[in-house]
């Protein structure tokens, strides 16, 4: 791994974003088929919001290795997306998120990623908890979270405007 790798999972490798890797996430979060449940009335990302995005991510990553991360395949080097860890304005919480080029959806590696978070979050930081969100309509985000033993809280509406299934996962006992 180089000095951006964060996670390591069987098949990805989850490392920070540099500045003049705009156009990977102007991809991803440009196109309204993955937008649709990340923004408000699931328009896609202005650049303005994707430049303020990715320096959030790149400042969180540098003072608290958080941060939505790139995705990677081992295999290859090929990017499938974006996964991390937020943080959730209203309450300051660790908030895990993905999001994958739809030519990756259904290979599990969102699940693959998540799992990774999961467990490098408790490994690697204090954190008592993380929380997670997804849209209501978002089946398949809903059963990552599932999945990787998250409980499901309450449905309310997020800052992004959308009506979401919250989630927690509570560090285990020692």
């Amino acid at each position: 791994m180089t000095g951006l790798d964060l996670i390591e999972t069987e098949r990805l490798v989850l490392s920070g974003w540099r500045a003049d890797q705009i156009e990977d996430l102007v991809r991803l979060h440009g196109d309204p088929v993955v937008a649709r449940y990340l923004t408000s009335h699931g328009r896609p990302w202005t650049r303005a919001e994707m430049d303020a995005a990715l320096a959030n991510w790149i400042a969180l990553f540098e003072t608290r290795r958080l941060g939505k991360l790139r995705v990677r395949r081992k295999s290859d080097g090929v990017l499938v997306g974006r996964a991390g860890y937020g943080i959730y304005a209203p309450t300051g919480e660790p908030e895990i998120g993905y999001s994958l080029y739809p030519e990756f959806w259904g290979n599990g590696y969102a699940y693959e990623a998540a799992c990774g978070l999961r467990d490098w979050i408790f490994r690697e930081t204090d954190a008592p908890h993380f929380i997670g969100l997804a849209d209501v309509r978002n089946e398949a985000s809903k059963k990552v979270l599932d999945r990787i033993g998250m409980t499901r809280t309450h449905v309310a509406p997020a800052p992004i405007e959308q009506l979401c299934q919250f989630f927690i996962y509570q560090r285990p006992a020692p």
